[in-house]
């Protein structure tokens, strides 16, 4: 997946790049710049000796050593000094200058650590948007896996505000959804329309929907007679003719798909030339969030790969509750998503 959140050790990972959030003299230090050089051993602080040092906001290389990676990307993120001193440019610099030189030196993936967030004091919740930032626009322009690695929950926090209109959101249908299992036993056959139910419909965007009352209307003999080809030709376009479709109608390019679903695209290529394959849930959510599809469109979209959302589950209702509320912006919504522990949109 190009960009990703994760709660781990960043000393265990395994990436072409592991960047080290150092102190300028590159010797080692607390935190992540401690735990990377234990974990790598003492041949990493010998070749380190040789590099001199680093400005806040550069970035140099080593040997990835013990870690699993072939590189050590070392960069200084700026203390914080109330953000009037230039902090904001210093820290995006470094993820600038470690993904640049991670590009020259061909990796194709790399883990960050939360530059800055620890001792050195920067507001975690503005150093995780600078991330993000600079992980968008890098990958707007090239492919490469970026990694964000959170070593505890408290490191991570959407606002409070934010929060909690979602727990709500969760809590109100949880409710119904008890409310509708002790009501539904006294209904006997009744059937309930609300009032969305009676309202015109829009029309579909995956074009004539097969009726259910229809079918229910076709003999018995008729039915047994169909032969499975009939079956076959009745059938709707799959996902992923849906999906190729969509993105013609709505003039986007492939590339923009699914850069905007974040989305790999090597697993794009599968999808493009596999008429009948079959993406995982979080995948098919994350191309209707890119494409912008409503809710029901939303729906009939994962219908065609054999998903639905439903009102039982918290990744669903995350999702439901950001494509109702009409927040399309996959990394705002994979925030979501990973504060409630949840698999992130586009998670291959």
């Amino acid at each position: 997946m190009p960009f990703s959140l994760i709660r781990a050790d960043i000393t265990k990972l395994s990436a072409d790049a592991i960047v080290n959030a150092a102190n300028s003299s590159l010797l080692g230090g607390g935190g992540v710049d401690g735990a990377i050089h234990r974990a790598a051993g003492a041949e990493l602080l010998e070749e380190c000796r040789l590099l001199g040092g680093c400005e806040t906001g550069q970035a140099k290389a080593t040997k990835g050593y013990r870690l699993d990676c072939r590189y050590i990307i070392h960069t200084v993120g700026p203390v914080w000094h109330g953000g009037e001193n230039g902090e904001s440019e210093q820290l995006r610099s470094c993820y600038r200058n470690s993904l640049a030189l991670a590009e020259k030196l061909g990796c194709t993936s790399i883990a960050f650590p939360l530059i800055s967030a620890g001792v050195y004091g920067y507001p975690k919740r503005e150093a995780i948007r600078i991330a993000e930032d600079e992980a968008r626009k890098f990958l707007a322009e090239h492919d490469m896996d970026i990694t964000l690695v959170i070593f505890d929950k408290d490191s991570f926090d959407i606002s409070a505000e934010r929060f909690d209109r979602i727990r709500q959101y969760i809590d109100d249908a949880y409710a119904k959804l008890h409310d509708d299992s002790e009501r539904r036993p006294l209904m006997g056959a009744a059937v309930m329309r609300d009032e969305a139910s009676v309202k015109p419909k829009k029309k579909s965007i995956f074009g004539r929907q097969k009726s259910s009352e229809a079918a229910g209307s076709v003999p018995c003999e008729i039915a047994e007679e169909a032969s499975a080809e009939d079956y076959f030709s009745m059938r709707d376009e799959s996902f992923s003719q849906a999906l190729l479709r969509l993105i013609d109608e709505r003039g986007m390019t492939d590339v923009e798909a699914y850069k905007r679903a974040n989305i790999d695209r090597k697993l794009f290529s599968k999808i493009r030339s596999d008429v009948h394959y079959k993406p995982k849930k979080q995948t098919a959510v994350a191309f209707a969030v890119a494409l912008k599809l409503d809710i029901r469109e939303t729906e009939e979209l994962l219908s065609r790969a054999g998903y639905a959302l439903s009102n039982s589950l918290d990744f669903d209702l995350i999702v439901k509750y950001h494509i109702t509320h009409g927040i399309y912006d996959i990394f705002e919504i994979n925030e979501a998503l990973f504060r409630f522990d949840q698999t992130l949109l586009g998670q291959n």
